[in-house]
């Protein structure tokens, strides 16, 4: 989601984008990381030097501490494999200093904690619409076209009362913002942008109790913030947000499912289900990318390791949640109910922390629970079978999972 896109792996071949299916891909539970150690240079995938930061606390200093900047860094270590919501300029996730507070407030004026609890009873419903849905079609079926898909799609559609869009076109738009460079499509996102214009703009005449509205209304109350920001900032929240849980959800049940079916049954327990969901999104990336940039705006001691002005580091998320000092409990192989032994890093931390965060989890635990609770024989139709990847985007998810029960 917006705030939560990394960029490529900084090491390691690229995987190949156009087969359908892809065995020799793992999946993103069993990616290797570089081992947590001080900061050391490296390489990234464009040739810029950095220094690679892997330990928990010396990547949660560089995400909070303001010494540490993401500007003019939208074009650095990707390689020529930007998407269009991590190489825009004016895409949030790129954004520095006053700009970004002054979006990032516009933000959360309508992300109070109180309108997100306000959410909770219709994202539970879209989830048991869908567990429904997928109970009545009777087994065999594919859990990604009924469910991982039909359940994000719903719930952004009734957050941002999209108008007008049905669940093939926002998966077309969400898979355009999200789209490397060998996968734009301009004429995807032109409509795109097109429609969240015109949706801002009927909001304006018309404000109701969604998403957009609220954002219009804060917006317009602060003043001085640019349109095409607004804009840009909506399709991220729908495009990038909607792909983000579909990925998310798929690669927890190829986990759950393919390594241990066992523990399935035990996620109808609501405590379960939200300890596990925590666990399963600190362990579980969205996609093959690994780091995310920042540059030292001055010299700056990390970890005993002196960072020299103007460099570029680049922080692995992954890496530290797996970092042994803080987490010695053995990753997925524990107990999913098992709580984490610190925060995890999986939506980032400071001031570029994801806006989504809130929402990957309630959807995750309401849909892990009823779903658990419906169909407690829920089981993959063969567990040997190679899975097909969606590929070519920010995230990297299964673009199809049969299931029997």
């Amino acid at each position: 989601m917006t705030g939560c896109i990394r960029l490529r792996h900084i090491w390691g071949k690229r995987p190949d984008l156009e087969a359908p299916i892809t065995p020799a891909l793992p999946p993103l539970h069993r990616l290797p990381f570089a081992p947590a150690r001080p900061p050391r240079p490296t390489t990234l995938a464009d040739g810029t030097p950095a220094w690679l930061v892997t330990l928990y606390h010396d990547v949660r200093k560089v995400l909070t501490d303001a010494r540490f900047t993401r500007d003019d860094l939208h074009a650095v270590g990707n390689g020529g494999g930007n998407a269009e919501i991590t190489g825009n300029p004016a895409s949030m996730f790129n954004l520095n200093g006053a700009d970004h507070r002054r979006l990032r407030l516009t933000i959360q004026r309508a992300f109070t904690p109180r309108a997100v609890e306000s959410w909770r009873p219709w994202v539970a419903e879209s989830v048991r619409r869908a567990v429904d849905d997928l109970a009545a079609g009777g087994p065999p079926a594919d859990l990604v076209a009924a469910f991982t898909r039909p359940v994000p799609f719903a719930v952004t559609s009734r957050l941002m009362a999209l108008d007008g869009v049905d669940e093939a076109r926002l998966h077309h738009w969400s898979r355009a913002i999200v789209a490397e460079d060998e996968y734009r499509d301009d004429a995807a996102m032109a409509e795109f942008t097109d429609y969240a214009a015109e949706l801002i703009a009927r909001r304006r005449r018309a404000p109701g109790d969604d998403l957009v509205s609220g954002l219009v209304r804060a917006a317009d109350e602060d003043g001085g913030l640019p349109e095409a920001w607004l804009v840009y900032l909506v399709c991220g929240l729908a495009g990038s947000g909607n792909d983000s849980v579909t990925g998310a959800l798929g690669n927890a049940f190829v986990h759950l499912l393919g390594d241990r079916p066992s523990c399935w049954p035990r996620l109808a327990d609501p405590a379960v289900a939200e300890r596990a969901t925590e666990r399963l999104l600190h362990h579980i990336p969205l996609g093959d990318d690994d780091v995310t940039t920042r540059r030292a705006v001055e010299a700056v001691d990390l970890g005993g390791v002196p960072i020299p002005a103007g460099a570029v580091v680049a922080v692995s998320l992954n890496s530290a949640n797996r970092d042994p000092a803080v987490f010695p409990d053995g990753g997925l192989d524990a107990d999913l109910a098992a709580p984490l032994a610190a925060p995890t890093l999986a939506f980032s931390a400071g001031p570029h922390y994801c806006l989504g965060a809130w929402r990957v989890r309630m959807e995750m635990c309401e849909a892990l629970r009823h779903l658990a609770t419906a169909l407690p024989g829920l089981r993959l139709a063969d567990p040997g079978a190679p899975i097909g990847w969606q590929l070519g985007g920010t995230t990297r998810s299964p673009s199809g999972l049969p299931v029997v029960w």
